[in-house]
C-alpha cells in the first residue's frame, strides 16, 4: 500500500492560485489572481499578482503586481540574470514580462502573440498555439524565431538540448506525430514520430529521453522493430488497452526500438487523469492522488505515494526531491522519493 507523503510545509492564500514555477536552488514562484465579485469580468483577463516563496520554509519573500493576468495561456521560470520570466495574457494582449528575483521589481515586458503552452528556460522561452511555434530570447525578451505551416496544428512542445519536439496533427493523415525544430534557429530539422496517433496526451524530454502519453502504442513501431525488441524483452505486455507511456532515445529515428513502455490502465478515456514529468533523470507518472517514481533510462519503479490534494491540483511541478502542488487558495511542498 502506498505511503502518504511527507508535507514540508503550506501557505494558504487570499488569491486563487493558477500557475507555479519551483527553481532548483532558488525561490518558489506563485502566480495568483483576485476573482471578480460574481465571478464575471469584461476582458479577456483580469491582473495577476506574483509571490516568492522561500522553497525551504514557505516564507513570504517578496509580492508584487503582474502584468500577466488569467486567461488562456501561461507559463512560468527563470532566467539566467536571476530574473522571473512569466507569459500569458494581460488586459491588452498577451505579454512576456520579467521580473527581479530578488524583489518583485518589474524590469521589462513585451506584448506576444496568444499561445496554449509555454517553457521557460535560462536562455529562450518557447510557445505553442494551434498554428504558431515561436521562441523569444529570455534575457531582452526579443523574438527569435517563428515557424508555421499549412495543413498543421500545433499541440505541445518539450526541449532537450538544442531540440523542440513538436506534437502536432497532419491534417492530411488525420493523425498526430513529432518533428524537431532546433532550439537556436527554429528550423525543422526531421520527423521523430510519424503521424500515426490518435491522440499524443503529453509529451516531457530531458536526460537524452522523451517520453510520451499517447493511445496507440502499436502504431508507432515498425513490425520488425516490435519483433526484435519483444525478442529481448519478453516480459513486455502488449495486450492490455488504453493510454501507454512510451519511452525513447531523443536520437531516435521513426521507428526506432523503445527504451521501454507501460500500458496504463484508463480503457477507453480519451481524456485520463495521468500525467508526467522529468526531473533529474526519474519519470513522475501522477494518477488521481497518487504519485509513482520510475527510472527515466529503464522505466524500472522507485516508488509510490499518496500525496493528499493531488486530485485536486491546479498545477503541480517536481524538482530536487521536492514536489510542489497548488490547489485553488493553497500551496503545498511534499519529500517525494530520490
Amino acid at each position: 500500500m502506498p505511503r502518504t507523503a511527507r508535507r514540508r510545509w503550506t501557505r494558504d492564500f487570499d488569491t486563487e492560485v493558477d500557475g507555479i514555477a519551483l527553481s532548483p536552488d532558488g525561490p518558489l514562484l506563485v502566480h495568483g489572481y483576485d476573482p471578480p465579485a460574481g465571478g464575471k469580468w469584461m476582458d479577456d483577463a483580469i491582473p495577476g499578482k506574483l509571490t516568492a516563496l522561500d522553497r525551504t520554509t514557505g516564507q513570504v519573500l517578496w509580492n508584487s503586481p503582474c502584468e500577466v493576468g488569467y486567461g488562456r495561456g501561461f507559463g512560468a521560470g527563470f532566467g539566467g540574470g536571476g530574473d522571473a520570466i512569466v507569459l500569458g495574457p494581460g488586459t491588452q494582449g498577451h505579454r512576456i514580462v520579467r521580473m527581479s528575483l530578488e524583489t518583485g521589481e518589474l524590469l521589462d515586458a513585451r506584448e506576444i502573440f496568444a499561445f496554449d503552452d509555454a517553457l521557460v528556460f535560462e536562455d529562450l522561452c518557447f510557445m505553442v498555439s494551434a498554428t504558431r511555434v515561436s521562441a523569444v530570447t529570455t534575457g531582452t525578451l526579443a523574438p527569435k524565431w517563428s515557424h508555421s505551416k499549412e495543413g498543421e496544428r500545433y499541440h505541445w512542445i518539450a526541449r532537450e538540448g538544442d531540440r523542440v519536439f513538436v506534437v502536432y496533427t497532419s491534417k492530411a493523415a488525420g493523425k498526430q506525430g513529432v518533428f524537431t525544430l532546433n532550439a537556436k534557429t527554429g528550423k525543422q530539422q526531421k520527423t521523430f514520430l510519424e503521424p500515426v496517433q490518435n491522440v499524443i496526451h503529453a509529451i516531457h524530454a530531458g536526460s537524452g529521453s522523451v517520453t510520451f502519453l499517447l493511445s496507440d502504442l502499436l502504431s508507432t513501431f515498425s513490425e520488425d522493430t516490435m519483433r526484435d525488441y519483444l525478442i529481448q524483452n519478453i516480459d513486455a505486455d502488449l495486450t492490455a488497452s488504453g493510454v501507454s507511456l512510451l519511452c525513447l532515445s531523443s536520437d531516435a529515428e521513426p521507428g526506432a526500438a523503445p527504451r521501454w513502455f507501460e500500458t496504463i490502465e484508463t480503457g477507453e478515456d480519451d481524456y485520463p487523469d495521468v500525467s508526467i514529468s522529468h526531473d533529474s533523470g526519474k519519470l513522475y507518472l501522477v494518477r488521481g492522488a497518487s504519485i509513482e517514481v520510475r527510472d527515466l533510462l529503464t522505466g524500472k519503479p522507485l516508488g509510490d505515494m499518496t500525496v493528499p490534494g493531488l486530485d485536486e491540483r491546479v498545477s503541480w511541478t517536481v524538482g530536487q526531491g521536492a514536489g510542489a502542488l497548488a490547489e485553488e487558495t493553497r500551496l503545498s511542498i511534499f519529500e517525494i522519493p530520490d
